[in-house]
């Protein structure tokens, strides 16, 4: 059974920083591309960020180019969100996806709060 379990949340101030992460369990992880999604309060879930098996190729929302970074440790079964230069509007829970037989798994979410 796949499991995707995040981490990291909190809350930080404008311009602060945070790093997110999400172990998989139940999965040959190394075979499937993963993402990171949001969803903030009286909004629908947005893609933030997306990367591929090897970690060789990445694509990210509009909002977050040149702030966030997405990447993988494919022995340890974990994808991670560097998140930087936080705003007020990256306020939501983070959610981790992994896309297998066209079936969508998600973690339990991490809520993170920009705010001073």
């Amino acid at each position: 059974q796949v499991q995707l379990v995040e981490s990291g949340g909190g809350l930080v101030q404008p311009g602060g920083s945070l790093t997110l992460s999400c172990a998989a369990s139940g999965v040959t992880f190394q075979n499937y591309w993963m993402r990171w999604y949001r969803q903030a309060p009286g909004k629908e879930r947005e893609l933030v960020a997306g990367i591929s098996s090897t970690g060789g190729s990445a694509n990210y929302a509009d909002s977050v180019k040149g702030r966030f970074t997405i990447s993988r440790d494919n022995a340890k079964n974990t994808v991670f969100l560097q998140m930087n230069s936080l705003r007020p509007e990256d306020t939501a829970v983070y959610y981790c996806n992994i896309r297998k037989l066209w079936t969508d798994y998600w973690g339990q979410g991490t809520q993170v709060t920009v705010s001073s």
